[in-house]
């Protein structure tokens, strides 16, 4: 379970069920036959104020909602040239009304940029017919300050009159208005007419699963990864239940299907015969039937466990008190399944009916391991002494049966006060602790005797922005393999919930012992099967400080081996996404042995920069192993550091690869870069 209600709401994910938004490409666009240039009066409010927009009622909206504030406490909000609305400036959260702009002449496309909250039903921008006031299309926010561009296919009322809505009826004190700027109708809506064509979001044409296999389905939307699980609608974030039963890999997630937002939990579920390739089956797990309005009541995250040849799933069961006064908000529940496919709720539940006696009623996340100190089942849970993180440790000889061992460690408060999502188990000769904290995910290696695990060394799981909620699992081979979820904490930037759906899972990582005693990860050798096509290998390369193109693609796999000593640059750069516009850019400092990760410019995701000290490269080689999927990179260095980040670009064209170096050459003895497909197909 990533975060309490309190913390989700600090973040701006408002926990509302809300109406289903789908989402699809862009059909091609006919000539522009009605426009012919017509646009409402200001579209950009360039005037400074709302000339040419009337307020229809309310006191949202006024002239001082017309601001040039360029940033916000998360980042910048990129309105188009100075002016924009900003939705909560004119009169607060709270304040409701409706501004409308002059009637226009529909054209072939419509286009604008919209943020600040979701709710499809009190925020939203509209377009209106002008002879009937029919409401023809509307978008809703995305629980983000910073606009996205939204466009619209309006080709069937091309010629029509009409007029947009923006409309605020919410009430909320959080996420309760809506941004918005930049009017644009005709072909003038799909780029800024100098090569750069918008992504296209926002569309209500994405037909229903079952019309379609999930393959054809998964790559119409141009925000969506083809080879990292994310659910078709809906939310989805810890992933839950790894395990591999009978041959097949099962992932659960937590889930929330009927809005791109935090809801009460489901668990999805899907399969895979070599945790690549997924196959969505039915949910798992649903949240208890309630009759309460509010009640987010739900299933969070937990574990499986293979015993007596069925499959069980180990959870926390969610009580939300403020519908519930005085019930026990977290304990431990079981479902199982003789056919891993429909799971059954134990009449023994709960398992475990709450946290130790004294203790903080922060108790959850149950992660079940086989333990091979006294050969039974354990469970670690996160919780709390309310100034750092603790794991509590059971033990028991089936499913159903726990007894508390003990608090097995506690943390010191630098890696936050509650830990969410404990893993714990055996690799080589030490012992791995892994849990989110601060919004991050930290590992710790040491020993074990049972009990109680000392730690001698910690890190990240993963370097970059992208990565909470990690949950290992033993394959049948005996691989210790894991699965990230890629969160972008602690912003709220999810562009994808204009297309109705939020959240996805990283590759499949195989974790093992670094060098220096900390955990490593690297892809499984199983994503070799994703190769769409065959390998462009560029071979043995000098790079100076001119750039090299490698490949123009945003679904691939680069790989790449550099000579440190026969490169005299003093750094070099990795350039992902690419267009005039944006870029992703990965940067390696040969004398500090830093890789840094730069999103600054990189499309509607987390701006920041990362930094990782990798370790001394062996025999003076340096390999970085990176998968590019849509918006997503992930790239693995061959001491197994890894960096996440979703980034999203803005254009089509944001597809080059490049690499440059800094004040010398750089030598690469290989550089390979492989198109990758589907991993529902």
């Amino acid at each position: 379970m990533v975060a309490s209600s309190s913390r989700l709401i600090k973040l701006g994910l408002v926990m509302s069920a809300a109406s289903r938004v789908f989402a699809g490409p862009l059909p091609e666009q006919p000539a522009d036959r009605g426009n012919q240039g017509n646009e409402p009066l200001n579209p950009g409010f360039e005037t400074g104020n709302l000339q040419g927009w009337q307020v229809v009622h309310g006191d949202a909206f006024g002239n001082r909602s017309v601001t040039d504030s360029a940033s916000y406490w998360g980042g910048p909000f990129y309105q188009d040239q100075k002016y924009f609305i900003w939705g909560i400036a004119q009169a607060g959260e709270s304040a409701v009304g409706e501004l409308k702009s002059s009637p226009f002449r529909a054209g072939s496309a419509l286009s604008f940029l919209v943020g600040g909250g979701y709710d499809p039903d009190k925020l939203y921008v509209g377009l209106v017919r002008d002879r009937d006031n029919q409401l023809l299309l509307k978008q809703t926010g995305i629980n983000d300050e910073a606009l996205v561009r939204i466009t619209w296919d309006t080709s069937k009322w091309a010629g029509q009159m009409v007029h947009i809505v923006i409309h605020d009826s919410s009430t909320s004190e959080s996420w309760g208005h809506i941004n918005f700027d930049d009017l644009r109708v005709g072909p003038r809506a799909l780029g800024n007419g100098d090569g750069l064509t918008f992504q296209v979001i926002g569309q209500a044409k994405q037909p229903p699963p079952r019309n379609s296999p999930a393959c054809s389905l998964y790559a119409t939307d141009p925000l969506r990864p083809q080879y990292h699980y994310t659910p078709y609608q809906g939310w989805i974030n810890d992933p839950a239940g790894l395990a591999q039963w009978k041959g097949r890999h099962h992932l659960f997630s937590q889930f929330y299907p009927d809005a791109p937002m935090w809801g009460p939990m489901y668990w999805s579920h899907a399969v895979s015969t070599d945790a690549v390739h997924w196959r969505e089956l039915p949910v798992a797990l649903s949240p208890a039937k309630t009759s309460i309005p509010g009640d987010e009541s739900g299933r969070f995250t937990g574990s499986a466990m293979v015993h007596g040849g069925e499959l069980h799933l180990v959870f926390t069961d969610y009580v939300d008190t403020k519908a519930h006064p005085g019930a026990v908000q977290e304990s431990v529940a079981v479902a199982s399944s003789k056919d891993g496919v429909k799971f059954e709720l134990s009449s023994r539940n709960p398992v475990v009916p709450g946290p130790p006696a004294g203790a903080p009623v922060f108790f959850r996340d149950p992660k079940v391991f086989h333990d091979p100190t006294d050969n039974s089942w354990k469970m670690v849970l996160g919780a709390t002494n309310g100034a750092s993180g603790q794991v509590q440790l059971y033990r028991s000889s089936d499913p159903f049966s726990w007894s508390h061992v003990g608090l097995m460690y506690t943390g010191d408060g630098s890696t936050g006060s509650v830990w969410e999502c404990p893993n714990f188990f055996p690799l080589g000769d030490k012992w791995v602790l892994f849990y989110g904290g601060n919004g991050v995910g930290v590992y710790e290696t040491g020993s074990y005797n049972g009990s109680m695990f000392t730690s001698e060394k910690r890190g990240l799981v993963d370097a970059g922005p992208a990565s909470y909620a990690m949950q290992w699992y033993r394959d049948e081979s005996g691989r210790n393999l894991a699965i990230s979820w890629m969160g972008n904490w602690p912003t709220s930037k999810w562009p994808t919930r204009a297309n109705g759906w939020a959240g996805q899972q990283s590759i499949t990582r195989e974790l093992f012992l670094r060098e220096d005693g900390g955990l490593g990860s690297r892809p499984i050798a199983e994503l070799d099967s994703l190769a769409s096509g065959p390998t462009k290998k560029l071979g043995r390369l000098q790079v100076g400080e001119q750039a090299h193109s490698l490949a123009n693609t945003n679904t691939a796999r680069v790989r790449l081996a550099v000579d440190l000593g026969a490169t005299s640059a003093s750094s070099f750069t990795l350039f992902h996404f690419q267009s005039r516009a944006e870029s992703t850019l990965l940067t390696y400092d040969i004398a500090s042995r830093t890789l840094t990760l730069d999103t600054t410019n990189s499309g509607y995701g987390q701006v920041g920069k990362w930094d990782a000290v990798l370790a001394k490269p062996v025999d003076n080689k340096l390999t970085l192993d990176i998968f590019l999927d849509r918006g997503i990179l992930e790239a693995f260095a061959g001491d197994g550091t890894v960096m996440s980040a979703t980034v999203w670009p803005r254009y089509r064209e944001s597809t080059g690869i490049s690499v440059v170096a800094h004040e010398g050459t750089v030598a690469f003895g290989a550089i390979s870069v492989t198109p990758l497909g589907s991993s529902w197909c």
